[in-house]
Parts: structure tokens; C-alpha cells; sequence
């Protein structure tokens, strides 16, 4: 606890000790007038009482008055608090990459669930969504209006409930399945170089990942194998957050479906997980996301936070005694 305006109580006491001096003035020329027989009256026990009555109440004007002006000076004085906070700073980019091939539509289902409540809660984020199966199909770009952004996971969620295939018809006609190398590729061109600071002016750097679900099953041949994406994300400073609810044992072999993966994502700096039901995937993005923050943390900041509550409330009771008092002795 400090004061920030500390010289105020030195002129409060130096204001006190002058009103002080000029009051003792003041009554200092006054002339007593004697009284004859006065004895009678002092010396009555109702007097008495009256006068211990009158000097009990006096005394409580004056140390109360006093601490009314104490603690007014004090809260004057401006005390406060200081603390240091190193804030999350809410500039990260996020881009969906779903695979929509059959077996993934429950996994795909909560995924885009989770992320539809969460648009509600984002402040800053940008969210973008591109789907793949046999091709790359961008269902919305990286945005920050959270109502256009629930209204389309809404509807894609809807989809993979209901089995809507026409709304991933865009998606078929390549030659193949679960294309994932083609499906990352496209995913990435989401990210440009012209947006990778705040304002463009290189201020802040945007945080950037792919949240990357997919059944890792390969039919066909794609353009770009999974590394040769994977390469895509590193110039672009891009984190690979992979779910592939379709992970076997396949054994410690490094060329297994599962363990390339894993060795993607976690070489750009990413995740991997291997959710055994889409119920576990709240659970996953939520571990997502707080890692995405605990990585990306703002410069330490100093707070000052003013806290009069101390002296204000002693300002307002010293204030209500000294009034309680002051009727008394007019009584």
C-alpha cells in the first residue's frame, strides 16, 4: 500500500495546527464574569452529572472530528495498491480442418459444437473453418464476427448430425478419400502473411493454429503427402493441433499412419490426440485452448489500483459520531 498524493497529509496537519492556533485566538481574549453564590448550583449532584455528561460528549466532538479529518486527508492522500499481471493477449488465429469423410461426422459434430458456444465467449480470436475430404472446400475465412461464425458452425454441426450431404458435396470428386496432406495444405493457405500482426504494422504477432481432425486413413493420391503440408506451416509459424479418432495400436514403427501424425503435429510445435468418443473432445479443445493461451502471454504490465475504502469508511463513521455528538451538546 502506498499514497500517491503523500504530500496531502503534511498540509492537512499544517492546516489543523493553524486552525487550532487561530481558534485558541479566538477565545482567548473572552472575559469571565464572576457570579455570586455559584457554589450552590456546581456543588448539586445533578450539575455534576450534567457537567461529566457535557465534558464525555465534548471530548467525543474532538477525537472524532479528529479522525474525520484524518481519515478525509488520508483518503485525499489517494491510497493505492500496486501489482504486476502478465495478460493473455487475445490475438490468436484458429482455422478448423475437418475431415468429412463418413466416419468422422460424430468427432466432427462436437467439434464444431464446442467451437459454436465458444464464439460466443471470444474476444479478439479469429476463426476460419475449411473442410476436405477428396478436395479443400473453405466453408468461412478467418473472422472475428462471432455471430456469422456460430450461425455457420450451427449449420455445419447440424450437417454432421443429420447427415446432410449436400452441404459437403464440394468436398467429393477428387480422386480419392480423406486426402489429408491436401486437406492440410488448403487449410494453411488460410493464413497470409499480410494479416500476421495486428494492423499489419508487425505490433503485436497473431498466434496461429489448425485444429486438424481427421480419420488418417488415406484413399487415393493426394497432391501434397502430410510432411509436404506440414512444410507449409512452418514459414507461417502455424501450430498443428491433431485428433485422429481412428488411432490403433500400430506398434513403436515411425512410417504408421498414427505415428506420422503425431510426429507432424508435435514437430510444429502442436498436439496430438487420439479420442477414444467424441464425448472426449470438449475435454481436448478445452486443453487446446488454455495451452494456446499459457503460450501466447502479454508483455508484464504494472496496475495501480486505488483502494480509499479503508479511509472512507472511517471518514463516514468519525463523520456520524461527530454529528451524533454536536446534537447532543446543543440538547
Amino acid at each position: 500500500m502506498e499514497l500517491t498524493f503523500w504530500w496531502v497529509l503534511p498540509l492537512a496537519a499544517a492546516a489543523a495546527v493553524l486552525v487550532h492556533w487561530l481558534a485558541g485566538r479566538r477565545t482567548g481574549g473572552t472575559h469571565a464574569r464572576p457570579v455570586a453564590h455559584s457554589e450552590r448550583l456546581t456543588t448539586l449532584p445533578e450539575y455534576r452529572r450534567a457537567l461529566r455528561r457535557h465534558r464525555r460528549w465534548l471530548a467525543t466532538a474532538v477525537v472524532s472530528g479528529f479522525l474525520l479529518l484524518a481519515a478525509t486527508a488520508l483518503a485525499a492522500a489517494r491510497p493505492a495498491e500496486r501489482s504486476t499481471t502478465q495478460p493473455e493477449l487475445r490475438n490468436r488465429d484458429i482455422v478448423l480442418c475437418l475431415d468429412v469423410s463418413g466416419s468422422m461426422a460424430s468427432t466432427d459434430a462436437a467439434i464444431t459444437g464446442v467451437f459454436e458456444k465458444l464464439a460466443r465467449e471470444f474476444d479478439g480470436e479469429r476463426i476460419g473453418m475449411v473442410m476436405f475430404d477428396s478436395r479443400a472446400v473453405q466453408l468461412f475465412p478467418l473472422t472475428d464476427d462471432y455471430d456469422y461464425i456460430a450461425g455457420e458452425l450451427g449449420a455445419a454441426r447440424r450437417a454432421f448430425d443429420d447427415g446432410g450431404d449436400g452441404f459437403f458435396s464440394g468436398t467429393w470428386g477428387g480422386r480419392g478419400s480423406s486426402l489429408i496432406g491436401d486437406g492440410l495444405a488448403g487449410c494453411l493457405r488460410s493464413f497470409t502473411e499480410s494479416d500476421s500482426s495486428l494492423g499489419g504494422n508487425g505490433a503485436a504477432e497473431r498466434s496461429r493454429s489448425v485444429i486438424l481432425a481427421t480419420d488418417n486413413y488415406v484413399s487415393g493420391a493426394p497432391i501434397f503427402t502430410l510432411e509436404q503440408a506440414a512444410q507449409l506451416a512452418k514459414p507461417k509459424n502455424v501450430k498443428i493441433h491433431a485428433l485422429n479418432p481412428g488411432d490403433l495400436d500400430y506398434g513403436e514403427d515411425r512410417d504408421q499412419p498414427g505415428a506420422r501424425l503425431r510426429a507432424v503435429a508435435e514437430g510444429s510445435g502442436g498436439s496430438y490426440f487420439a479420442p477414444d468418443s467424441p464425448e472426449a473432445v470438449p475435454a481436448i479443445v478445452q486443453q487446446v485452448q488454455e495451452s494456446e493461451a499459457t503460450a501466447y502471454r502479454g508483455a508484464a504490465q504494472l496496475i495501480v489500483s486505488d483502494r480509499p475504502e479503508a479511509p472512507l469508511l472511517a471518514a463516514l463513521l468519525a463523520g456520524a459520531v461527530f454529528l451524533a455528538a454536536g446534537w447532543r451538546l446543543e440538547r
